[in-house]
Parts: structure tokens; sequence; C-alpha cells
């Protein structure tokens, strides 16, 4: 039996973000609690949302204590915030930092037995939906609108750890590739290549079947054309990236993902190096690694990355295309192509143990052990 778990409506397009407020009035909802993080705010991408707000008289209170990796203690402090204004639902803001926050504050206040937010990691057995999220992605990338994941930092102990529940996936969706245009160009590069990220992984994961195949494949052939543009800022670039991070996100969330993410994981925990720029740099050395335990689908990969003649190829042929195809659009896109400056040499050990304890390990195609971890770690040094 496979389950497939998808939010209960979503909005896409240029303008959709007016929906916010409908949304809110059709449900009755009396005072949003509207979680962004303070470079939102600063830039005025959250005021978008919060104009729409004031216009339409609904009351709200402003939370801001978010980190790009969020941490433990930001959502406990969003919790006790969250309680003394007296909200009834939650607008999130901004990539996955904000609706990270915002979901694993909103499963706490409605299933307070889990105050100890590491009680959180894995699949916890929450009993009632969290407090229903309006997400308004800024960054695509995450696709934390459509998704049971989220990822808490826990600083103390110098890990990621990550959570999975039915319960904390966002009610609304509300894809705006207006709410994108004013990202940086790294910005838009890393999280990119982020999403690229989750559709590969979540194609040729173990738990990957032919509904999640769908997404992942269609999400590959959306990215790979529309990536380069979007760093560049263009209208279609945007609007492609918007959507296809979305339909990877609706995919992944369903059945896992591998290594690469378990990696990445770490790397933020121990360096706080931003989860999309440690993805993209791991993705071409851990798909190379990959590759053998990958059937024909690599073929279906190069294809929707845009290879031609991927039909007249051998198997080795069409997974070296694969990866490279890869590989230049992260170059392309100005990722790093190594972790030389990120990585210390003396933390390679306990990354590699961290990484092997990560909850997306166990869904990577191929078998990983520690060593193997270390080796991918050090052939990137």
């Amino acid at each position: 039996m496979n389950r497939f778990v998808l939010n209960e409506t979503s909005y896409h397009g240029a303008g959709a973000i007016t929906a916010v407020v409908d949304e809110f009035n059709a449900r009755g909802f009396r005072h949003a609690f509207v979680a962004t993080d303070p470079d939102l705010v600063k830039f005025g991408v959250a005021l978008k949302v919060t104009d729409l707000l004031d216009k339409a008289s609904i009351p709200y209170t402003l939370y801001t204590d978010i980190k790009a990796n969020p941490t433990i203690e930001n959502v406990q402090h969003g919790i006790e915030v969250f309680k003394e204004c007296g909200a009834d639902c939650i607008i999130a803001i901004g990539g996955g930092s904000s609706m990270d926050t915002a979901k694993a504050i909103g499963i706490v206040i409605t299933n307070p037995e889990f105050a100890d937010i590491r009680s959180l990691e894995g699949v916890a057995a929450t009993k009632n939906p969290c407090v229903p999220i309006i997400a308004v992605p800024t960054t695509a990338g995450t696709a934390a609108e459509v998704t049971i994941n989220y990822v808490i930092t826990d600083t103390e102990k110098k890990r990621k750890f990550v959570c999975v529940d039915v319960h904390d996936i966002p009610v609304v969706a509300i894809v705006d590739p207006d709410m994108m245009n004013t990202m940086p160009a790294a910005l838009t590069a890393a999280t990119g290549m982020d999403a690229l990220t989750h559709a590969i992984e979540g194609y040729i994961t173990k738990g990957a079947w032919e509904l999640s195949d769908m997404f992942h494949i269609k999400a590959i052939e959306i990215i790979g054309r529309s990536l380069r543009g979007a760093v560049k800022n263009t209208a279609e670039g945007r609007e492609g990236m918007a959507l296809g991070q979305y339909v990877a996100g609706m995919g992944f969330s369903n059945v896992g993902l591998g290594v690469d993410h378990s990696m990445a994981h770490t790397l933020s925990a121990y360096y706080d190096t931003p989860h999309g720029k440690a993805c993209a740099i791991l993705l071409p050395t851990v798909m190379a690694f990959n590759a053998e335990y990958t059937g024909e689908k690599y073929r279906d990969i190069a294809r929707a990355m845009g290879v031609e003649g991927t039909e007249n190829m051998s198997q080795e042929e069409y997974r070296k295309a694969a990866v490279e195809a890869v590989r230049k659009l992260s170059q392309d896109v100005g990722i790093p192509t190594t972790l030389k400056g990120i990585v210390k040499e003396e933390d390679i050990d306990a990354l590699s143990e961290s990484a092997y304890a990560d909850a997306c390990r166990p869904g990577n195609p191929r078998e990983v052990t520690v060593d193997d971890i270390k080796a991918l770690f050090k052939s990137l040094m």
C-alpha cells in the first residue's frame, strides 16, 4: 500500500497572493500569526502580504525570530508569542526556514505533549492537525508549502533533525512567482538546485513508484529549462521555477530522499551552510555514486534535462550524460564545485556519523556506510 498526501488547496501564478485574504475570511479565522524572517521584512517582501491584511482590516501578529536554519529556540519562542497573541491561524511567508518554524509551532500548539521539540524528530505520533497554515513561499526550492516534512536545528548538539508528520501540511499554498522576483541570483540558484535535488533524489529513492515518478520527472524537466532564466530574473524563469519546485515537493514529500540531503543537513548544522547550496555542491557527486543502482532512470533524467539522443546511448553513456547535465546546470548558475573552505578535515568523522544517522539516508537507492559518506566528503575537498 502506498500513501499520498497533498495540501488541501493551492493557488498558482502571478497575482495569486490576493487569495490570502479570501482564504482567511472564507475559513472564518480571526487573528493571524505571521511567521517570516527579518530580511523579508527589511526588504519589503513580507509587506506584499501584510499590506493586503492591513487593507482588509485583518488582525495579525508579526513574528520574525527565525534564522536561516531555524532552531529549537526559534520554535519555543514562537510558541510563546502565538499563545500570547491569541491567533487561530498561521501565515508563513518565506522559504523553508519560515515554513519549518511555522509547522513546528503549529504542531506543538495543538499537540502540547510534544513541547520538547526534540521529541518531534522522525515520525512523531501526533494526534491532531497543526494550527491551520496558509503558506506563501518566497523562494523556489524547499516546497515546504506542500510537504509533510520540516527540519529543525539543534544548536547544542550541532545537528539538524528531520520531522515527518502528515499533520503539519499547510491547508493552503499560495505559489506566486511575483513573491520570488526580488530573490538575489545566488539564492535563486541555490534554492533552485535544492528543488532539482528533491526531484532527482525523489525519482531514484527506494520508495519511488509510478505516481511519484510522474511528479518528479516533470519537475526535473521544468527546473532544467527554467533555472537559468530564473537566475537572470526573467518572468518565464520565475514562473517555471515556482511551479517546478512545487511539483517536486508533491512527489518527494511522499516517498523520501537520499544521502545528498543527509549530508547537506549535517553541513548546515555544523557550518550554517545554506541548505540549497550544500545540496547543489553534493548533487553531481552523489548522483555518480548512486548511478549503478538506478536501473534506466538516469536515461529519463538526462532526457528531462534536455540531453538529445539518449535513446541511442549505452547505459554507461546515459548515466554519465545525466550527471554531466546536472553538473553543467549547477556551474552555469554559479554553484561552487567543491566543499573547500566549508568542511574542516578534522570534522569529517563527526559529519559522516551525523549524516548516516539522518532520516533521509535510508531512502538512498544504494546502501551507504559511514565510510562511504567519509569518502564522498573527502572527494569534494
